[in-house]
């Protein structure tokens, strides 16, 4: 029995735990799926650079494109990120006939639909159950043990290290910067940490999950992308005193005119499990019309974890290869031209959600009556309301009011909160967070 023989391009955090996963598992995954892996060799960046794991003789290269273009190789488990040199070696390692896995979610996010219809007409697949959630098994979840289900809805803390700094928040006196720095210490964030911070991260992976969910094709473009930067413990500590937890979720759902894809920040009640997740943890709660609601949890980040998911595909991609079938599941439930092309995505003013406000105002009296009376002429109330002074000396006769709205679309919230922002006695920005309804 021949094995088969891989070709690993980087040699990361993931990429080391992967080896580590294939070294000791060398004669396990014969008994687990009666086939067994050798790696040919990796393609590094810096071949003086010293290494977290030994190699022993596989051979290092720091030109990647030897690797696809090597008759020896089977399989190209793309592990360096990016997507412009990514994209090339993904779509060259495909025409030559090699299956591709890959944890590099915004590759599959931004040029997902192309390379998943070429390797179909290549005859190959494309596997990335690490491109989303690092060691939670989400991807083969939506694709196989859910697929009985119409999914309603789906809402996910997607991204770790916006999980972290949140997490962080709840203690008295956390600064969101002062979080961030933290973060960036413990080797959680990146020095850059737009793409956690903003929620492009999770937008990416958000992409993914909602095109297994729904069958449309991938639409990162669409998806409304909201960081957590505007986020203060004010907001936190009010959110919980009205029962809620905020967290940075990923959400998609299919609503009577067409399909919402958003990331942002958002109340979430005490009583749903996501409000407990804490720390890097990741989680996805799925609702399906057979199964309800249910949630997968885990570790969304880390070499041991993501290589994990990473082995997973492998082993799949080694069961068929004992098989000896040339039938594989469509990387995304369905071949790409039953995906929908054509799906309504809905900006984020035709979505209708409850909000949570909160401001800054004069403190005097008629000034809470002119907010209530200006909310009512848009049809909008207040559910909960919480109303504090400001105690020092040059801010007398002030107070940070923080309240809860009914659900009401969100381009007439918007214009309210013109409204709002309008009114004598009103200091400031006001800063609203969306509120979850499941």
């Amino acid at each position: 029995m021949q094995p088969i023989r891989l070709g690993i391009i980087g040699f990361g955090t993931v990429a080391s735990g992967l080896v580590s996963i294939l070294a000791t598992q060398a004669h396990g995954s014969r008994a687990k799926i009666a086939q067994t892996f050798t790696i040919q060799k990796i393609a590094v960046r810096d071949l003086s650079r010293p290494r977290v794991v030994a190699t022993g003789d596989i051979p290092l290269t720091d030109d990647p494109f030897e690797l696809v273009q090597d008759p020896n190789i089977d399989v190209v488990v793309e592990l360096m990120g990016g997507t412009t040199l990514a994209r090339d070696l993904v779509e060259q390692a495909i025409r030559n006939g090699k299956h591709i896995v890959t944890a590099n979610k915004a590759l599959l996010a931004l040029h997902g639909n192309e390379l998943f219809a070429l390797a179909e007409q290549q005859g190959v697949q494309v596997y990335f159950e690490a491109a989303v959630a690092g060691g939670v098994p989400i991807i083969k979840a939506l694709r196989e043990g859910l697929i009985a289900n119409d999914i309603d809805w789906l809402a996910g803390i997607i991204n770790g290290t916006g999980n972290y700094i949140l997490t962080e928040m709840k203690k008295p006196g956390a600064v969101f910067e002062q979080v961030l720095a933290k973060a960036q210490e413990l080797g959680y964030a990146e020095a850059d940490p737009t793409y956690d911070v903003e929620g492009i991260d999770a937008a990416h992976k958000l992409t993914i999950l909602a095109s297994l969910a729904f069958g449309i094709e991938l639409a990162f473009s669409r998806v409304y992308t909201e960081g957590i930067s505007q986020v203060s413990a004010d907001d936190v500590r009010f959110a919980q005193a009205f029962g809620y937890e905020i967290k940075h979720l990923g959400i998609a759902a299919k609503e009577p005119s067409g399909y919402s894809l958003r990331v942002h920040p958002a109340l979430v009640t005490k009583t749903v499990l996501l409000a407990d997740v804490n720390g890097v943890m990741n989680a996805v709660l799925v609702h399906g019309d057979q199964v309800g609601a249910t949630m997968l949890y885990g570790p969304g980040a880390g070499g041991a974890a993501t290589a994990s998911a990473v082995m997973a595909d492998l082993y799949d991609l080694g069961r068929l290869w004992q098989a000896g079938t040339s039938h594989f599941v469509p990387p995304l439930g369905r071949y790409t031209a039953d995906l929908k092309a054509t799906a309504t995505i809905l900006n984020i003013d035709e979505i209708h959600t409850g909000f949570y406000v909160r401001c800054l105002v004069e403190d005097h009296p008629g000034m809470l009556a002119a907010i209530s009376q200006t909310l009512a002429d848009f049809d909008i109330s207040i559910e909960h309301l919480h109303q504090e002074p400001i105690s020092h000396d040059d801010q007398a006769n002030q107070a940070l009011l923080a309240f809860t709205t009914n659900k009401v679309r969100e381009a007439t919230f918007n214009l309210a909160l013109a409204k709002l922002e309008a009114l004598d006695g009103m200091l400031g920005k006001i800063n609203k967070i969306r509120m979850s309804d499941f």
